[in-house]
């Protein structure tokens, strides 16, 4: 951590903290907001083997607290899938250089934006689909949020939607899903040798500023207008992957 200034480790803790006040109030996105702004500051080699460290934290705290809510028979159908997801998005996260890996998350994160802008103003037709497309959602899903730290959930999220699953078996089923997918990917990092010295240092800093930014988010959940927060936050990925493409 000595490289790091005290603005830039300051950059770092807001960061964290408002990702996870955002997974807080929606319940997902926290590695879609930090990662592409913790880029800014540090390569996304570390930014994403970070984000993650601290993700699989919060999950597992969330699956001990809320494992009588999963929804088993729709969370097995998509645990494989997932699985060989995230091994093809690490063999691509360890070969392609930092450059590379910057302007393909500042496209994704264009198109990702304009899609929550378009379903925003023009809705999402409730959908119902079968348990086929559990395979292409949890293997994109997983591949993506490989990565690029995150995004790729949101097709896990459409999926489990759209089975119709009740509110409180729906959130509990995607954490334990991305709990799966997380030990994945945290493993692979690790065999990679991505978490140094100076990423766990950070993933120790940072852990309290995680866990206040969920609690604060959790709190605030309710007070926000729905609509209004997914506009704001769908303009804020567009501008980070607008400032990526240029960066």
């Amino acid at each position: 951590m000595s490289e790091l200034g005290y603005a830039q480790f300051a950059w770092l803790a807001a960061v964290i903290f408002g990702a996870f006040v955002v997974r807080g109030m929606s319940g997902f996105g926290a590695g879609m907001i930090a990662v592409p702004l913790l880029a800014f500051v540090i390569p996304l080699q570390l930014a994403v083997p970070l984000c993650s460290l601290l993700v699989f934290v919060l999950f597992v705290i969330l699956l001990i607290r809320d494992h009588r809510q999963v929804v088993w028979p729709e969370l097995w159908l998509l645990v494989p899938p997932t699985i060989i997801g995230a091994v093809l998005g690490l063999w691509l996260f360890a070969v392609l250089d930092n450059r590379v890996l910057v302007t393909m998350l500042g496209g994704f994160l264009v198109l990702y934006s304009l899609y929550m802008l378009t379903v925003s103003f023009l809705g999402l037709p409730q959908l119902r689909c079968s348990t086929r497309w559990s395979w292409p959602a949890g293997f994109f899903g997983s591949f993506f949020d490989t990565l690029f730290g995150g995004g790729g959930g949101t097709l896990v999220v459409i999926y489990v939607n759209a089975r119709g699953v009740t509110r409180a078996g729906f959130k509990a089923t995607v954490a334990a899903l991305w709990f799966f997918e997380m030990i994945a990917r945290i493993g692979g990092y690790a065999w990679s040798g991505f978490y140094d010295r100076t990423v766990m240092l950070l993933f120790a800093a940072l852990l309290p500023l995680m866990w206040a930014g969920t609690v604060a988010g959790e709190r605030l959940g309710n007070k926000v207008n729905s609509e209004t927060f997914a506009r704001v936050l769908a303009v804020m990925l567009l501008a980070s992957g607008l400032s990526l493409l240029a960066k």
